[in-house]
C-alpha cells in the first residue's frame, strides 16, 4: 500500500488522540476542583446558580440557595467552586476595600488642569494689531462670497 494514502487516516488518528488527551484533562481538573468542595462553600452550578455547599455526600451535595432553601444537586451540577472573596462579591454585592494610599480619580477634569492656563485662555486680547488681523481676515472670507461652513467642491 502506498503510505501518501494512509497518511490522511494517520492524521485523523493523532487529532482524535490529541482531543480525547484534553477532553481527559479538563475531566480531571474539573473532578479535582469538586473534590476540593467543603461545607461552607460558594459554588456556581451549571445552570448559573449561586449558592453555599451545606452537605457532601457520594454523588450529591446539599446546596443552600437561600436561608432556609436548600437543594439537593448533582456534584456533576457543579460548574466552579468560588473563593469567599469573590462569592460575597456576586451574590451579596460586596466591594473590596479601596486602597486609600492610592491614587484619586477627581470627579471632573477641572481638577487636572493647571490655574495658570485657564486664566491665560480666559484673558482677552488687548493687542488692536491683532484684532485688525484677524478683521481683515473675516473680511477677505466674506468677498469670495462663501458663507461660513461652505467649502469648495471640485
Amino acid at each position: 500500500m502506498n503510505p501518501v494514502t494512509l497518511l490522511p487516516f494517520i492524521v485523523l488518528i493523532g487529532a482524535m488522540f490529541l482531543m480525547t488527551r484534553s477532553a481527559k484533562k479538563k475531566q480531571a481538573a474539573a473532578a479535582a476542583m469538586r473534590s476540593d468542595m467543603q461545607p461552607g462553600t460558594g459554588v456556581r452550578t451549571i445552570g448559573g446558580m449561586y449558592a453555599t455547599v451545606k452537605e457532601l455526600h457520594d454523588d450529591t451535595v446539599l446546596l443552600e440557595v437561600a436561608p432556609g432553601v436548600h437543594a439537593v444537586y448533582a456534584k456533576n451540577a457543579i460548574g466552579a467552586v468560588l473563593d469567599d472573596a469573590e462569592y460575597n462579591r456576586i451574590v451579596h454585592g460586596d466591594t473590596p476595600e479601596l486602597d486609600v494610599d492610592g491614587a484619586v480619580v477627581p470627579d471632573d477634569a477641572s481638577s487636572l488642569t493647571e490655574a495658570d492656563d485657564a486664566k491665560t485662555d480666559l484673558v482677552k486680547k488687548t493687542d488692536s494689531d491683532d484684532d485688525d488681523a484677524d478683521a481683515e481676515a473675516a473680511d477677505d472670507k466674506k468677498s469670495e462670497g462663501k458663507a461660513d461652513g461652505e467649502a469648495d467642491a471640485k
